[in-house]
């Protein structure tokens, strides 16, 4: 008993002498009409549509020159862009994340080699006692069965099942969100990465203090991504970390394929809108160029709004708000509406969604049976981006009354 406190006491204070280090804190900032922990990165750029060949891939003139390490090989991305990963002999791999953080990935029993750049986070395998404040990465934990990897999590409510049974079990505990985490509870149980989202960079003094006490922390940046599968790409930088490489391929491969199966398709001519009404009253729709936009695109539909947001190029947001009048001028006649629940409180039948506005009965989509809904779990399936876009394809071509779906729903 008097070693537990002894070791009690001096965690206390290794913690209380490294927070009197920082500075003072900033302050927060939230997305408008949307909630802190299941929004997309208020910092999100717009992406487009474009053939993933478009875009240069590193090679082996990218890779950076290691002192004792032997260049491989560079993993093959197919959509992704924002991030690059080196393979080196021995199981050595690093981690290039586009205008974010860099990590070596040292092999159990492997040596971190000399002369690294200060700014490298160096991860020693296994991992066993992460930190995850980033949500949408959890589905990807899942999609590779490394829930067991995770400790401590920055949010209480999940929407992979998986997840909320492991939370309940007490298998990883909840350590505080993203901007409030409980440096103790990380320190005491050993926390050996935090991987947090760009919703971080809105507090960097929480970074900046957790890497003080010694807590590795990285930054990801799958929200950044032009494609939607590029998103789901990111699976191969959580297969790296955790030596899961071929299983994170093949996660990948499956979603690759169901959205390759749907490009030799016409497009349906369906026009669609995809929004939510926030809080204020008002409209939060996308930018004509995004992640949204680009799934209705795949799936065969055609986006309500053309140019919206082209005239912002400051490409913080992915997303606009304008008032209802504006929607329904925009919007009314459009063949299919998709109510965004994954930010917005959940809606069930047509009559939720009137009582918004009243206005959202005149629309075509409502009178014809066409408007739908997401399920609130929709943000965090960065898993399952395929099957997403391939339930809209079905919505628009009419293949579907909905009964059948996963993620989306008809409004009754």
């Amino acid at each position: 008993m008097k070693k537990k406190q002894i070791l009690s006491i001096l965690l206390a204070l290794a913690l209380l002498l490294a927070l009197c280090g920082c500075g003072g804190t900033k302050t927060e900032q939230h997305l408008p009409g949307g909630s802190e922990e299941s929004a997309p990165a208020a910092d999100e750029q717009p992406g487009t549509a474009d053939a993933p060949a478009s875009t240069p891939r590193p090679g082996a003139e990218n890779a950076p020159a290691i002192e004792g390490l032997t260049y491989e090989s560079t993993a093959e991305l197919t959509y992704a862009d924002q991030f690059a990963i080196y393979r080196y002999e021995g199981g050595y791999r690093y981690i290039d994340m586009k205008n974010s953080d860099k990590m070596l990935v040292v092999p159990e029993g492997g040596a971190v080699p000399k002369g690294l750049a200060k700014d490298v986070v160096v991860v020693q395998q296994p991992l066993q006692h992460i930190y995850l404040p980033a949500t949408s990465v959890m589905a990807l934990f899942d999609a590779l069965d490394a829930l067991d990897r995770i400790a401590f999590v920055g949010s209480k409510t999940w929407y992979t099942e998986n997840a909320t049974a492991a939370m309940e079990r007490g298998d990883f505990v909840y350590a505080g969100k993203y901007n409030t985490p409980d440096y103790e509870m990380l320190l005491a149980g050993s926390c050996d990465l935090a991987i947090e989202s760009t919703m971080i960079l809105h507090n960097p003094e929480v970074k900046e203090k957790l890497v003080e006490i010694g807590i590795k922390t990285v930054v990801e940046r799958s929200s950044y991504e032009d494609h939607p599968l590029g998103r789901t790409e990111w699976i191969k930088v959580y297969g790296t970390l955790l030596g899961l490489e071929d299983k994170a391929d093949a996660v990948f491969s499956a979603q690759m394929e169901k959205v390759k199966a749907l490009e030799a398709l016409a497009p349906t001519g369906k026009t669609v809108a995809f929004f939510y009404v926030n809080t204020q009253g008002n409209v939060v729709t996308y930018k004509s160029e995004g992640y949204l936009p680009s799934m209705i695109k795949i799936a065969g539909g055609e986006y309500i709004f053309s140019d919206l947001g082209k005239e912002d190029d400051t490409g913080k947001l992915s997303t606009v708000n304008m008032s209802m009048e504006q929607f329904y001028h925009a919007a009314v006649n459009a063949d299919v509406i998709i109510y965004n629940c994954s930010i917005a409180a959940q809606l069930h039948t047509l009559g939720d969604l009137t009582s918004l506005s009243p206005v959202l009965a005149d629309f075509k989509a409502v009178k014809e049976g066409n408007a739908w809904c997401t399920t609130e779990s929709m943000y965090q399936q960065t898993d399952k981006m395929g099957t997403i876009i391939e339930e809209m394809n079905r919505i628009f071509s009419g293949q579907t009354d909905g009964a059948d779906l996963e993620y989306i729903f008809r409004l009754e």
